[in-house]
């Protein structure tokens, strides 16, 4: 480990260096300063059970279905490669690992501690992903992962917060390892390098708003559509079976859920209407398995939960064949329920990639 964190260290300084020609550290929050497009939203209004923003109909009717359409063909450039999920799998990449870090972005960035917006979350969770499938760690748990996890929330933040905490700062709610701020940037630059500074993501929350417009295209019921709906996708984003899916078949799929959940559309909705006709280039395979493993992993988390079970550890990466429900499909009459001190070590200046060209896999 030390051999590793020592070469890392070196290299990292040879890293930053070489970025100083053409990207200095003030470049960099320029950059990012520059990039800050989505800082509307507040988180408190997103978990309230109220209207998350101040979306009129007439807003969202004269949004081009070429702008959700040029995020479909685009969303793919900004998701791990199609074998991210069979790493986990075969467990050259630590399912677990990847779920602690994940909680502790959820519960440090919007649950708890700080109340960013959901989308820095599941930005900085994204981050994670891609940066994972580029680059191999020489640790698939302990510090390497607990610094990604810090670099990419850090990153996130800088990209849709309008207050920042300091670097050191972000270090809270149990992590096991303290990180000085210049570690910390240096990771946020490799970060950076490996995502080609491609920041501004698809995610599902660019086309949330479209799709429930789409089963309630009154409005009256939009803020509740997207509460609950950004609840669905946040809460199982630690799920590493949901990479298996693009960002519009989560989004599709989370509308879905809810709308099986508000007795108040059943009248209103059309059961023979499918979700692929809301735009083209939409999957409905793709939708409605990840529907039903939305259910599966609501009905699992309900029992869970349950005071009468004793709890288990839960393996993050399951066989498909356990969460499917094949008998289930989407339909707007469903009545299913949904799911509503460690020691600390400070770490210098030490980190962990060899040089650039061993790590890509």
């Amino acid at each position: 480990m030390l051999t590793s964190a020592l070469c890392f260290s070196a290299y990292l300084g040879k890293f930053s260096t070489g970025y100083g020609h053409g990207m200095s550290s003030r470049r960099l929050s320029d950059c990012c300063k520059d990039m800050d497009l989505l800082c509307g939203e507040d988180s408190s209004d997103v978990f309230s059970g109220e209207s998350t923003a101040d979306i009129s109909s007439e807003e969202i009717d004269s949004w081009p279905e070429e702008s959700i359409a040029s995020c479909l063909e685009d969303e793919g450039h900004f998701v791990p490669g199609l074998d991210y999920l069979s790493r986990f799998h075969s467990q050259s990449l630590d399912a677990s690992a990847r779920e602690d870090s994940v909680s502790w972005i959820l519960k440090a960035s919007v649950q708890a501690y700080y109340k960013f917006q959901p989308l820095t979350a599941y930005l900085a969770v994204n981050y994670m992903d891609r940066f994972l499938y580029a680059r191999r760690l020489p640790e698939t748990s302990g510090w390497p992962m607990q610094l990604l996890a810090v670099a990419c929330l850090s990153l996130a933040a800088k990209m849709e917060e309008v207050l920042v905490p300091h670097l050191f700062d972000f270090q809270v709610e149990g992590v096991k390892y303290i990180f000085e701020a210049k570690t910390i940037q240096r990771m946020e630059l490799l970060v950076l390098s490996v995502l080609d500074w491609r920041l501004r993501s698809v995610t599902p929350f660019s086309f949330l708003s479209f799709f429930a417009y789409k089963i309630d295209p009154q409005g009256t019921s939009l803020g509740l559509f997207l509460t609950h709906a950004t609840k669905i996708i946040l809460s199982n984003t630690k799920e590493a079976s949901f990479l298996e899916y693009r960002p519009s078949s989560i989004a599709a799929a989370a509308i879905l859920c809810v709308a099986n959940e508000l007795p108040s559309l059943s009248s209103a909705l059309n059961p023979h209407e499918s979700p692929e006709t809301w735009c083209d280039g939409l999957s409905k395979e793709k939708i409605v398995k990840c529907y039903r493993l939305m259910k599966a992993m609501a009905i699992e988390n309900n029992r869970r939960n349950s005071p009468k079970v004793i709890a288990k550890l839960r393996v993050s990466v399951r066989a498909a064949s356990t969460l499917m429900m094949p008998s289930e499909e989407p339909s707007f009459s469903s009545s299913a329920s949904l799911s509503s001190p460690c020691k600390r070590r400070k770490l210098s200046d030490y980190s962990w990639v060899g040089d650039d060209n061993s790590s890509s896999e």
